[in-house]
């Protein structure tokens, strides 16, 4: 039953993050997924590029968070943006060594309007859909 719990909470947040990146996909112009692919093909690459996300939030961001807790606090947690920013922009380097057609072009104003973009829509997509309790 534990096994089941985790693949689902895996499947949903998978989703959650996929949803996010493709909405800030069509919002910011600096962030896409592959031009010209067809449907089915960019669905699957907005779900791997968002097993990649996943992968790198649960590993790298909190290590830098640690790292970075005195400028969090110094700026109010402003500073987190900066970081959310930062992991889109390895998301972007990470899916091009996978050949997964997604790229972030600039940090500064691609990045950070893509993961205040991101960062919304998780809240509200957790907001709508709880995590599983049992």
């Amino acid at each position: 039953m534990g096994l089941m719990k985790t693949v689902k909470n895996i499947a949903i947040k998978t989703l959650v993050n996929g949803l996010a990146l493709w909405l800030a996909a069509i919002v910011v112009k600096g962030i896409e997924f592959g031009r010209g692919a067809e449907w089915s093909g960019t669905l699957k690459t907005v779900l791997l590029v968002a097993l990649v996300f996943g992968l790198v939030n649960a590993i790298v961001k909190p290590i830098l968070k640690a790292l970075a807790t005195p400028l969090i606090w110094l700026t109010l947690g402003l500073f987190t943006l900066v970081i959310n920013a930062l992991m889109l922009q390895l998301t972007s380097w990470l899916a091009d060594k996978l050949t997964l057609a997604f790229h972030v072009q600039q940090f500064f104003w691609d990045a950070v309007l893509g993961a205040v973009i991101v960062t919304f829509v998780s809240m509200v997509l957790h907001a709508v859909i709880p995590d599983p309790k049992d």
